[in-house]
C-alpha cells in the first residue's frame, strides 16, 4: 500500500502520461482488497505488481497514520476522478471510461457529466461491459476499441477485485499510459447510486451506508470481511502473524 494523497496521484499520472513509456497501473483498495490477497495468493501478487496502490478506505488510512505516515484523507476513486479532471481539464488529455456491467449506460452518464462539470475535459470513448465473463472475441474487441481510441487515461468500473484482475491481464496489450480502478466512481458520479454524506465517508462509516443500499450484494464483504480484517490486524498488532513476505520492501 503506498502512503500517498490525491494531489500525489494526480501528479503521477500526469508524469506517466508524458513518458508514455509504459502502461501503469493504479488500484484504489480497501479492507476487501487486503482480504482477498491474504486468501488468494494470485491476487496478492497483482497487487504487488500494480504501480500505485492507494489507500481507498478509511481503516487503512487509520493503520497508515499508526505507522507514522501523514495521511490527513483517504484517496477515494470518486474524489480522484474529480480531482484529475478538475486539475487537469484543458490540457489535451484524452479519458476512455470502461465498466460499470450491471448498469449498461452509466460510462456514457459519467463521460457526459465529467465534461459538462469540467469544460475541455475530452471523451475518447466509453464501453458498457456486458454482464458476465466475456469470451474471446469480446474481449479482443475491448482491447481494439480502447487501443484505437488512444487514450491517456483508461478509468476502469469493474468492482475493486475484477477490475485489479483486469488491468493486470490487460495491460501490456493497451497502448495507454494511465489505468486507474476506481470501482463504484461510476455509479456514483453518474448519479445511479447515491453517495454516502461527507461526514459518513470521513468518519469510515460508507461501508454502513452501502449496506443498507444494497444488503444482499455487500453484507458478506462488509461483516465477513470486515471482521477478517480487524482479526489479521489484531494479530499483526499481537505479534501473532505477520502477514509480510520475505524479501518485502517498504513502498513510500
Amino acid at each position: 500500500m503506498d502512503a500517498v494523497q490525491i494531489p500525489d496521484v494526480v501528479a503521477q499520472m500526469e508524469t506517466w502520461i508524458h513518458e508514455k513509456a509504459a502502461c501503469h497501473t493504479i488500484a484504489a483498495t480497501g479492507m476487501n482488497g487486503i482480504v482477498e490477497a491474504q486468501h488468494d495468493p494470485a491476487f496478492r501478487a497483482i497487487l504487488e505488481s500494480t504501480d500505485l496502490v492507494v489507500p481507498d478506505g478509511m481503516p487503512l488510512v487509520w493503520l497508515g497514520r499508526g505507522r507514522g505516515h501523514v495521511l490527513p484523507r483517504r484517496v477515494y476513486g470518486p474524489d480522484l476522478v474529480l480531482a484529475f479532471c478538475e486539475n487537469t481539464a484543458g490540457r489535451g488529455y484524452r479519458h476512455f471510461f470502461y465498466g460499470a456491467e450491471r448498469e449498461p449506460d452509466v460510462p456514457e452518464r459519467l463521460a457526459e457529466a465529467l465534461k459538462k462539470r469540467f469544460p475541455g475535459t475530452i471523451v475518447a470513448g466509453t464501453y458498457s461491459r456486458p454482464l458476465g465473463p466475456l469470451n474471446f472475441k469480446q474481449e479482443e474487441e475491448v482491447v481494439s476499441v480502447i487501443s484505437r481510441t488512444a487514450p491517456d487515461v483508461l478509468w476502469v468500473g469493474l468492482g475493486e477485485l475484477r477490475q485489479a484482475r483486469w488491468m493486470h491481464e490487460h495491460k501490456n496489450r493497451l497502448n495507454v499510459p494511465v489505468l486507474v480502478g476506481v470501482g463504484a466512481a461510476f455509479d456514483m458520479l453518474s448519479g445511479k447510486r447515491r453517495q454516502a454524506p461527507r461526514w459518513m465517508r470521513e468518519h469510515g462509516l460508507e461501508w454502513l451506508f452501502r449496506l443498507l443500499q444494497e444488503p444482499r450484494r455487500l453484507w458478506r464483504r462488509y461483516l465477513i470481511g470486515g471482521a477478517q480484517f480487524v482479526t489479521y490486524i489484531a494479530l499483526e498488532s499481537l505479534r501473532l502473524k505477520k502477514f509480510g513476505t520475505s524479501g518485502e520492501t517498504s513502498r513510500p
